[in-house]
């Protein structure tokens, strides 16, 4: 079993708990994300002004259109927060414990990716709210552990009930090619 990535490659293996890992950690994005940052921190001192007027009007004479200005100035707001915290937030690269006779696959947390076009739209969104998984596969799993090819490049999967699970999306594909076999060896090494 040949457990050495490919010369290059950013993916590491270490051992936890006396069970090797491989980490395989995200690309990174561009210093594009800081002004982004840099300017939605400024965009929010506006916000805060803005905030605390409206409820001082609103305390001194309540109207509808201005609550429900609220109401959408406040989610807003909060989506904003989350953007910063978003863009600043370090990301956790994906791990694959190799915890025998399973393995689990850890998701980690990509930095957000800031595409702009329609093209992108749903993908933007679901990587927008990426959610860390924790997945332990089974060995009658692994055996729909498949480098699959795409128009784009290749995809490596591994099938879990109904839901097909990429692993390591954002690696090379010779990488990808690599883990593939490395996880291809391990499986045969644990009948």
């Amino acid at each position: 079993m040949n457990t050495t990535p490919p010369n290059g490659s950013k993916i590491s293996t270490q051992f936890t708990d006396g069970y090797q890992t491989i980490i395989v950690p995200h690309k990174k994005v561009g210093a594009f994300r800081y002004f982004i940052g840099a300017f939605l921190i400024f965009w929010l001192g506006g916000w805060a002004l803005a905030l605390v007027t409206t409820v001082t009007q609103l305390l001194r004479s309540p109207e509808p259109f201005l609550l429900i200005w609220l109401g959408g100035w406040t989610l807003g707001g909060a989506f904003a927060f989350y953007m910063v915290y978003r863009l600043f937030r370090k990301p956790i690269p994906e791990a694959l414990h190799l915890n025998l006779p399973n393995l689990t696959f850890d998701t980690g947390v990509p930095p957000l990716d800031l595409k702009f076009g329609t093209r992108y739209s749903m993908e933007y969104w679901k990587s927008m709210f990426h959610r860390r998984k924790k997945i332990e596969f089974m060995p009658i799993e692994l055996k729909s552990l498949r480098l699959r090819e795409t128009d784009s490049g290749n995809r490596l999967t591994i099938d879990r009930g109904a839901d097909r699970i990429d692993i390591a999306t954002r690696a090379t594909e010779v990488e990808r090619e690599w883990l593939y076999s490395t996880l291809k060896d391990v499986s045969k090494g644990r009948k």
